[in-house]
């Protein structure tokens, strides 16, 4: 986890929005008010799962720009973030003031079981429909779902532009041994991107059973899957989080990345403040200035696809007409239905192959304990 101790000042100027807006745009009175109550407050702790990467230039600016308040901004992976939030309220303890997760359904089981707080924010009017909920969860980012391949061993004229395509490519034995995706069982990210493929594609079960006929490598997370193309351990990163990704190739160019043509899934990471925040305004001064366009500018320099359309940059958005957005709302909340949860998985291990999943677990962890399998 990492504890990074910032000084921010309180910030008068109005972040204005345009367009329609079904709340309030909070006036310049009101921005002065809370910029005052944020710099008598002193300081906001923040909840977190952004890498070091992404956050650097915001806090940076943060920093510039409201030097008396202090921010603790708090990293832990998401399943940490909202096991420690959650045990911390129940048992009556500080925690944090702010909490911004990409665990998309997770955030909003916190919202939906009464730990958030509603929030007018001037930048409203500017956020997509389906990035706002209740107005206490706010997406901030809209990131693509990705392939990501070697194009060293995959050149980019045959590498697939669509699932279909991938699975007919998986078909022809063309990537044996050499697809890497999500462990659904134990990734969160993964059966939440595996769970909006079946909503989005009825053949979802047939390529996860041509995946599984390639003896697929599995991974709990982005990093790891990357490193593995990069490493020329895998040829083609199935589900990729496209800002990563997108970094990935910056630094170095033998990583191809495709938005899938058929349907791309975005998701974004949920920012809210916490319902009994004890620094409520300095919160607010922080969320405000995530979803203002300069917070969006600088987090688009980091490859995270701003949620604001009038904001370009990050990792590139999906065509309209291909781009399927997870929606921030009380649908993600199926996710966590735990019969649901063992119906998909236990679907998924049978398409992919159970014995395999098995025998890629007790590999990969003997490996990890140095013992031989």
């Amino acid at each position: 986890m990492l504890r990074r101790q910032l000084l921010l000042a309180p910030a008068a100027a109005l972040l204005a929005g345009c367009g329609r807006t079904d709340t309030p745009v909070i006036g310049g009175l009101e921005s002065v008010r809370r910029a005052d109550a944020a710099a008598r407050e002193g300081g906001v702790t923040i909840y977190a799962n952004t890498g070091d990467a992404e956050i650097e230039p915001v806090v940076s600016a943060f920093h510039a720009e409201h030097p008396k308040v202090r921010v603790d901004f708090q990293r832990q992976n998401s399943a940490e973030l909202y096991q420690r939030y959650l045990a911390e309220r129940r048992a009556g303890k500080p925690s944090a003031d702010l909490v911004w997760s990409s665990a998309m359904d997770l955030q909003i089981k916190l919202i939906n079981d009464g730990y958030a707080q509603t929030f007018d924010t001037p930048a409203r009017a500017m956020l997509p429909r389906w990035t706002v909920w209740k107005s206490q969860g706010f997406g901030v980012t809209a990131e693509p779902i990705v392939f990501a391949y070697d194009r060293r061993r995959l050149p980019d004229a045959q590498a697939p532009r669509n699932h279909a395509a991938l699975g007919k490519m998986l078909g022809d034995g063309a990537l044996k041994g050499s697809i890497g995706l999500f462990d659904v069982g134990r990734s969160g990210v993964g059966f939440l991107y595996y769970s909006q493929d079946r909503l989005a594609w009825s053949e979802t079960l047939a390529l996860t059973r041509a995946m599984g006929a390639t003896r697929p490598h599995l991974y709990e997370s982005t990093a790891t899957l990357l490193q593995a193309i990069a490493d020329q351990q895998i040829v083609l990163g199935y589900n990729v989080v496209g800002s990563y990704a997108l970094e990935a190739q910056r630094a170095n160019p033998n990583i191809g990345v495709i938005f899938p043509s058929d349907y791309t899934l975005v998701m974004s990471r949920i920012a809210f403040i916490s319902a009994r925040a004890r620094r409520p305004y300095a919160a607010k001064m922080f969320l405000d200035f995530l979803l203002s366009v300069k917070g969006q500018r600088l987090l688009a320099q980091s490859n995270l696809t701003p949620v604001r359309p009038d904001v370009a940059g990050g990792a590139g958005r999906a065509p309209e007409a291909s781009a399927r957005p997870i929606e921030v709302g009380p649908a993600l909340l199926a996710n966590l239905d735990q019969m649901r949860r063992r119906r998909l998985v236990a679907d998924w291990r049978e398409a992919l192959g159970s014995d395999h999943v098995d025998d890629y677990r007790r590999v990969r962890d003997s490996l990890m304990t140095g013992n031989r399998p």
